[in-house]
C-alpha cells in the first residue's frame, strides 16, 4: 500500500542568520559505506552553554524592531509607548552580558532534531545539561528549579537543572536546535481547552479565541507572540505545537492543508485574532493597543470526537535561540548585540508625566499619597521596600494561622513581590523584575487585616477579593512593568539585605532601597481597579463557553 506522506508539521527552509562558534573542528567518520558526523560530548556542552548565555543577555532583532515600531504607530497609546521604551532601555542594559534581560532565567527547554548520519556517545542530553549547568552556575542567572524530596517536601536543585530536552529523528547529516529560557510567568499562560466540533464556526471561534487570550491579562508581560493552535492528534501535541508557534519555529509551514493531514498556518485568522487583540484596551500592560506583537494560528488535523485548542505566549523576554552542528562547523543564531539603534532620540513625553512617592517618612504617609491620585497614574517610588513572594508568604501565613503577629517589615513598608537573580560583583542587585502578583492573592486580606501589605507593587492584574480588601483596610497595589528587570537593577536599586528566611535563595524576604522605581496606580484604596474601570473589564471580555 502506497500512502502520501506528509510530516504532521512541515516547515520549510532555514533563512535564520547564524553566527559560528570557535570549536574544534567537526569530525567525519566512515562505516558501513556510509559518512557520518561525529560530534563529541565537548562540542554539545559548549553549543548549550552558548546558548544560554547568549539568550539570557541578547534578544532577536525582529523582536527588538518590533518594539521599536510602538513607538513610531500614532495608534498607541502614552502607556504603550512608555512600556516599548522601557523595554529597549532594558534590551540595551542586558546586551552588556552582566546583568540578564528578566530575573527569572527561566527553566531551560531544548527541542533537538538529530539527522540520520550524526554520530554522538548516545548521551546528548547529559552533555546538554553539563553546559546549560555551566551557563547558569558561572553567569549572573537564577536557580529557579526545585526538586521534590517528597510530596510536600522541595530543595532548589542549585544548578537550574533538571532542563527539558527533548531529541527526535529528522534529517540527514545535521543535528538541529531550538534552545529556549522559559520563565514561569509565560509559562503559566500556556492553556489547553479541549471543545467540540460545534465551535469550528469562524464567529465562534474567532470569539472564543479572544475572550481565552484576554484572559490570559498581563502577568506574563506583554506585548507577547500569541500562538493558537486548533485540532491536534493529542492534547500534548497541540501544547508542543503552540509553544514552537510562539517562538516563531512554525513561521515557515504551508499556509493551506492537504488530505495528508499537515498542519498549516491560516494567515487570514492571524490578522483577525491580531486586529481582534488590539482592539481590547490592554495594551502592553497598563491600557492601550498593543496587547500582542504578532499572532500565529496553526490548524491541527483531529480525531472526529475532539477539537483540543492550546494557547501559548511569548513574552517580553522573548529568549529563543536556534543552533545546528554542521559539517561546516557549530552555529548559533545570530542576536542583535546593538539594541542601542532601536532607543528612541528622545524621552517620550510621557516619561515626564509621573507623580514622584516619598516611600521612608511612613506607610500612612505613602498611603496618603497615593490616595490622591486616580488609578491608572505613573508614580515614581523612592525610599525603603521589602521583599517577599510565595514561599515567603507560605511561612508568614503559618505564623498568623499559629497565633504570632504578622512581621513588622509587612506593617512599615510596601512589599515587593520578587525574586532575583545572582548579583553580579560590583553591583547593588541582580536583575530584579517584578513577580505574578495573582499568585500571592490568597494571602491579601489575612494579611492586611494584620495591618501589612497595605501597599503591594507586583505585575498583572489582581482578583475581585484583592480589590475588596484594598477597599475595607485602605490598601493599595500598585502595578510595576513586567520585563525590565535589569533596567529596574541597574538604575533603580541601590542596596539590598536580607531580613529573613535566607535559606530560601532568591525567594528570601529582603529589603531593599530604591530611587525613581516606576510602577501606575492598579487598584486603590477606594475599590478603583484600573482593569475594571469605565464599566467595562479589560482582562475578562467575551461570554464564549469553556
Amino acid at each position: 500500500m502506497s500512502i502520501d506522506y506528509t510530516p504532521l508539521l512541515p516547515t520549510g527552509p532555514d533563512d535564520a542568520q547564524y553566527r559560528r562558534l570557535d570549536t574544534d573542528p567537526v569530525g567525519v567518520v566512515s562505516a558501513a559505506g556510509r559518512e557520518f558526523l561525529a560530534i563529541s560530548p565537548a562540542t554539545l556542552e559548549r553549543l548549550a552553554f552558548e546558548a544560554y548565555r547568549d539568550v539570557s543577555h541578547l534578544l532577536r532583532t525582529n523582536h527588538l524592531r518590533q518594539v521599536a515600531k510602538i513607538l513610531d504607530d500614532p495608534e498607541s497609546s502614552a502607556n504603550d509607548r512608555y512600556v516599548a521604551t522601557e523595554l529597549l532601555r532594558n534590551a540595551n542594559i542586558a546586551a552588556a552580558g552582566v546583568l540578564p534581560m528578566c530575573q527569572d532565567t527561566g527553566t531551560a527547554i531544548v527541542h533537538a532534531w538529530r539527522g540520520q548520519h550524526v554520530l554522538t556517545d548516545g548521551r546528548d542530553a547529559e552533555h546538554l545539561s553539563r553546559g546549560i549547568a555551566r551557563a547558569y552556575t558561572t553567569l549572573n542567572l537564577r536557580y529557579s528549579q526545585l526538586a521534590p524530596l517528597s510530596m510536600f517536601d522541595e530543595r532548589n536543585t542549585g544548578s537550574n537543572l533538571p532542563a527539558q530536552i527533548e531529541i527526535l529523528a529528522d534529517g540527514d547529516d545535521t543535528y538541529r536546535f531550538l534552545f529556549m529560557a522559559k520563565g514561569c510567568g509565560s509559562a503559566n499562560k500556556s492553556f489547553l481547552f479541549q471543545q467540540t466540533p460545534a465551535l469550528l464556526n469562524p464567529a465562534a471561534l474567532r470569539d472564543f479565541i479572544v475572550a481565552r487570550a484576554a484572559e490570559i491579562g498581563t502577568s506574563a508581560c506583554p506585548p507577547y507572540h500569541l500562538a493558537v493552535v486548533i485540532g491536534g492528534t493529542s492534547a500534548e501535541f497541540a501544547l508542543k505545537t503552540a509553544k514552537l508557534a510562539s517562538a516563531h519555529y512554525l513561521d515557515s509551514l504551508p499556509t493551506s492543508g492537504s488530505l495528508s493531514g499537515n498542519g498549516f498556518r491560516d494567515l487570514d485568522f492571524e490578522r483577525q485574532i491580531l486586529t481582534a487583540t488590539q482592539q481590547l484596551g490592554i495594551g502592553a500592560q497598563f491600557g492601550g493597543k498593543y496587547f500582542c506583537h504578532d499572532v500565529r494560528v496553526v490548524r491541527l488535523p483531529r480525531h472526529g470526537g475532539s477539537l483540543p485548542i492550546a494557547l501559548a505566549v511569548s513574552c517580553a523576554a522573548d529568549r529563543h535561540v536556534l543552533g545546528k552542528v554542521t559539517r561546516d562547523g557549530v552555529f548559533l543564531e545570530h542576536l542583535e548585540t546593538d539594541p542601542a539603534r532601536f532607543l528612541p532620540d528622545a524621552v517620550p513625553e510621557s516619561d515626564l508625566d509621573v507623580v514622584r512617592i516619598d516611600l521612608d517618612q511612613s506607610l500612612d504617609h505613602t498611603r496618603a499619597q497615593l490616595s490622591g491620585h486616580p488609578v491608572g497614574t505613573r508614580v515614581s517610588l523612592s525610599g525603603t521596600m521589602v521583599v517577599a513572594r510565595d514561599l515567603a508568604h507560605a511561612k508568614i501565613r503559618e505564623r498568623l494561622d499559629a497565633g504570632e503577629p504578622l512581621p513588622e517589615y509587612l506593617r512599615r513598608h510596601p512589599v515587593y513581590y520578587a525574586g532575583p537573580a545572582k548579583r553580579p560583583q560590583g553591583y547593588p542587585s541582580g536583575s530584579f523584575g517584578p513577580t505574578t502578583a495573582g499568585r500571592m492573592d490568597s494571602y491579601v486580606e489575612q494579611f492586611q487585616a494584620a495591618g501589612g501589605s497595605l501597599v503591594m507593587l507586583a505585575k498583572g492584574n489582581r482578583s475581585d477579593a484583592v480589590r475588596r480588601s484594598c477597599q475595607a483596610h485602605g490598601g493599595f497595589y500598585l502595578g510595576s512593568v513586567g520585563g525590565p528587570a535589569a533596567r529596574v537593577a541597574h538604575d533603580c536599586i541601590t542596596s539590598i539585605e536580607t531580613l529573613e528566611y535566607g535559606e530560601l535563595g532568591m525567594e528570601a524576604v529582603l529589603k531593599i532601597r530604591v530611587e525613581d522605581f516606576p510602577a501606575f496606580i492598579v487598584i486603590d484604596d477606594k475599590g478603583n481597579d484600573f482593569y475594571h474601570r469605565d464599566n467595562r473589564t479589560l482582562l475578562t471580555i467575551g461570554t464564549a463557553p469553556q
